[in-house]
């Protein structure tokens, strides 16, 4: 059986992993279960749960989980959360903000300088960019750009569909994986491909693998640090950037 990830799949773990997380009680007694709440919201020290709106915490404030279906949560400066978690939204990190992780399926994931994350982001239609931040875990995707700024990530990186762009003085710890495309059922009749781009800049450093199922164009700096090199042949470039 070929190993493989289909959108669907990917969407529906990410799917379920919101659900469960939308019916979980902490162990202060506040019960996180669906709410029935729609409208923007601000977060207290005890979290914020919405349907139809978006999330807000304010810079400074030390909350809990964040979730929300239909709309965007933004942590602001120097704030402080839990789990943050939407469906249909993007997810944003202020500077020297902290949290446990960040989900969502349709949305952007970004990370202003300072920012920390202590588990990993997933997304699955959505890019991600982490500007001079920090995150403990890894970055998955489907769908979307990738974009590391002198920025540090110790679980790898993966995706399917997505460019990959690790630049300035950034490290990703656990490798690079570009999972191979499913063109079966589960593909949503997707006729034309992306192949996917993958540049490591000067000065970036990623150990571990780098591992291709798929054909991906590889861009390496002459003054870059990878580990080994599996499905793909690195194209060496000097200066800035690379050709193209």
């Amino acid at each position: 059986m070929r190993k493989e990830l289909p959108v669907l799949t990917a969407a529906l773990i990410l799917a379920g992993s919101l659900g469960g997380c939308m019916n979980e009680s902490d162990d202060g007694g506040n019960h996180h279960g669906f709410p029935s709440i729609n409208g923007d919201v601000t977060a207290d020290q005890s979290g914020a749960s919405t349907v139809n709106g978006s999330i807000n915490v304010p810079a400074g404030e030390h909350t809990a989980n964040l979730n929300t279906v239909n709309g965007s949560i933004s942590v602001a400066d120097n704030a402080v959360a839990g789990m943050a978690h939407t469906v249909n939204g993007s997810i944003r990190f202020g500077q020297h903000s902290t949290a446990d992780s960040a989900v969502t399926v349709n949305g952007s994931i970004n990370l202003d300088p300072g920012a920390h994350v202590s588990g990993g982001l997933k997304t699955v239609n959505g890019g991600m960019h982490l500007q001079q931040a920090d995150v403990g875990g890894g970055l998955s995707n489907v769908n979307g750009a990738i974009e590391l700024d002198a920025a540090h990530v110790s679980g790898g990186i993966s995706t399917v569909e997505g460019d990959i762009d690790v630049l300035g003085a950034s490290r990703v710890e656990g490798g690079i994986l570009v999972h191979r495309r499913n063109d079966g059922f589960f593909s949503f009749g997707w006729s034309s491909h992306h192949t996917p781009r993958v540049v490591i800049g000067p000065g970036a450093t990623v150990d571990g693998t780098l591992r291709f199922e798929q054909q991906v164009h590889l861009y390496v700096s002459d003054k870059a640090t990878i580990g080994p090199v599996s499905g793909a042949t690195p194209i060496k470039f000097a200066g800035d950037n690379p050709p193209g």
